[in-house]
């Protein structure tokens, strides 16, 4: 039966491109779900490679001079475990006996207190009276239930922060103790220029990411060992764990981590004397100035040179991107894509135009004026003690060429001269002489 004249028919293509638009669609929902699932593997994953090519210049040494590289990482490891556990220990020792402290002496503090409110408002308050309210008041008793069915939630935080560094440690491990293995996997399914490419980014990031380190490990060095001497001389108690934690926390913390690497020591200096937590502070901002301006420039200028203003955007847009992982990656990270980019994008020089250089102050213009004058008159003949022997030298033609009314040496006769094949003239005879030993 004839389809009737007018009548609108289906394309044939369109079925087919039904089918793949929904299995597109499908597929994109199948991976957005499957990259929401496995983004926390993906960020322990991210820092394991960080943290491995953190340790690799450490590693590599010790392969070169015949260790394996397994050994090698293990004991890289090892030396951190123990340096960290250090770190927790004496920040612990310090917490306990600063909250020990403090009921201890709460009593002390309560009685301060209820005595400054009865002489400033006129009120007959007791220690006796404030205590029993407190323990009879409805949100102490609902701070106690939260607080206890909080425990749960802190033991499982807990479990997942070790189960999370423990998978971050054998990535890290198997990154660093394999890195040949997988470099030669990688390179083996590319060409030989992409080899090279491939390479050469992994000796950027391997520099630029163990230089970062290299360089914030020295500045903690160097700014824990002088808060360290700061806080012996003030007398504050638990000045080493102070000082670790003031080094680490200022270094590796980007941004923020001065601020709240000095919050502490002036917390405790203040329980000796309020004083002491000025002193503290004044510290904490000359240091802090000394650091960015002279000690920081000189220890990363050639490890990570990178503007302050692009380190502060990075850690911003890390912190935004992936939390605190992204804050502590996102300065190497940076660092590695500035130095590929400067390795492998060609540059010009630039013109010399006020627009681009800014507007130059008028002493460097009037004293590059001033040089000039002086170079000129100090090129000029007759200037100086020796300007006579001086001009009578570049009068001097050089060795070889002919003076004035002379042959040159090799070459054809002066002009007016005897020629080669002319007899020599005769003793006496001379353009002052009329023959042979005659005047004229």
């Amino acid at each position: 039966m004839a389809e009737p004249a007018g009548s609108a028919r289906m394309p044939r293509w369109l079925p087919r491109a039904l089918v793949l638009a929904l299995t597109l669609y499908a597929c994109f929902q199948l991976g957005s779900w499957a990259f929401h699932q496995l983004i926390g593997l993906l960020i322990n994953i991210l820092i394991a490679f960080f943290v491995a090519l953190a340790i690799e210049p450490a590693v590599g040494r010790m392969a070169a001079r015949g260790m394996r590289r397994g050994l090698a990482t293990f004991l890289v490891f090892f030396a951190v475990l123990i340096a960290g556990a250090g770190f927790v220990f004496l920040l612990g020792s310090m917490l306990a006996g600063q909250i020990v402290q403090i009921v201890e002496d709460f009593p002390q503090y309560l009685d301060s207190v209820i005595k400054w409110i009865n002489d400033t408002f006129s009120t007959q308050l007791s220690r006796v009276e404030v205590q029993d309210s407190l323990l009879r008041s409805d949100w102490l008793r609902r701070y106690v239930q939260n607080s206890a069915s909080g425990v749960l939630d802190i033991s499982a935080t807990v479990l997942g922060g070790l189960f999370q560094v423990l998978t971050i440690f054998l990535f890290s491990f198997y990154f660093a103790a394999d890195g040949p293995r997988l470099r030669r996997a990688l390179c083996s399914v590319l060409p030989p220029a992409r080899q090279t490419e491939v390479l050469r980014a992994w000796e950027i990031a391997v520099d630029k990411t163990g230089g970062y380190i290299y360089s914030r490990g020295l500045m903690a060095l160097i700014s824990g060992g002088a808060h360290y001497v700061l806080l012996e001389i003030l007398g504050v108690p638990y000045a080493p764990a102070l000082a670790v934690w003031v080094g680490l926390v200022s270094q590796f913390i980007p941004t923020i981590g001065t601020y709240l690497a000095g919050a502490l020591p002036m917390l405790i200096a203040f329980t000796v004397n309020p004083w002491y937590a000025l002193w503290v502070l004044g510290f904490v901002v000359v240091y802090q100035q000394f650091e960015n301006y002279v000690l920081q420039p000189k220890l990363t200028s050639k490890t990570v040179d990178i503007h302050p203003a692009v380190a502060f955007g990075s850690v911003v847009a890390g912190t935004a991107l992936l939390g605190a992982v992204g804050a502590l990656v996102a300065i190497p990270a940076v660092a590695t894509l500035q130095a590929f980019l400067g390795a492998y994008v060609k540059r010009y020089e630039v013109t010399d135009d006020p627009r681009v250089h800014g507007h130059r102050h008028r002493g460097g213009r009037t004293l590059r004026r001033m040089r000039d004058v002086l170079g000129k008159k100090r090129d000029a003949p007759g200037a100086g003690k020796n300007a006579p022997a001086e001009a009578a030298h570049e009068a001097e033609p050089p060795e070889g060429a002919a003076r004035e009314g002379e042959p040159p040496v090799g070459g054809p006769p002066a002009a007016g001269g005897p020629s080669a094949g002319d007899p020599p003239d005769e003793p006496g005879a001379g353009p002052g002489t009329d023959g042979p030993g005659r005047p004229a």
